[in-house]
């Protein structure tokens, strides 16, 4: 494995992996990343559908074997039936942090009513963080944006690489020491 920090990201649904339309969800989270990080870091991209044991193998595969300190998602995070992305985040993850999903629903309702249908979530697998984004482009930035500050002291803890930002557009939080 490389020393660069490795990104997971990983578009769930079905219709883009079938290839029955262009994924747009995926480039949105690496241009968004781009912005975001300072550091150099290597994106490890899938395209799968939504079906939970598919999800949950390439959560697994993505956090244990590709060894990303990061796992970001897109799409699945609505209440249709089909919906099953953060089912398959919290059968993986070690710990859920209710936190992101919270923050993540409150600064989306601020652009449409229909976010508190969202359910994203986010939690950890060993020294992984995974974060469920919702499925449209302008959604995804604004969501990543919210929680950045957060992400990489979560790294930290978990002892994962020093990601930093660019601080024009993201402040990443740490404690003094």
């Amino acid at each position: 494995m490389s020393s660069v920090p490795r990104i997971g990201i990983v578009t769930v649904p079905d219709r883009a992996s079938q290839g029955a339309y262009e994924d747009r969800g995926g480039p949105a989270i690496r241009d968004a990343l781009t912005d975001i990080l300072a550091c150099p870091w290597e994106p490890v991209g899938r395209v799968i559908p939504d079906e939970q044991p598919v999800i949950e193998t390439t959560l697994r595969e993505l956090c244990d074997t590709e060894g990303c300190c990061l796992v970001v998602t897109t799409g699945g995070t609505g209440p249709a039936r089909r919906d099953v992305t953060p089912e398959a985040t919290t059968a993986v993850c070690d710990k859920l942090l209710d936190g992101f999903g919270e923050l993540m629903r409150t600064v989306s309702l601020r652009s449409v009513p229909t976010a508190i249908l969202s359910r994203q979530i986010a939690g950890t697998r060993g020294g992984s963080l995974i974060v469920n984004l919702p499925g449209k482009p302008a959604a995804i930035r604004e969501c990543l944006l919210a929680v950045f500050p957060a992400i990489p002291y979560c790294i930290d803890l978990l002892e994962g690489p020093h990601l930093t930002t660019n601080e024009i557009v993201v402040v990443a939080f740490r404690p003094k020491k």
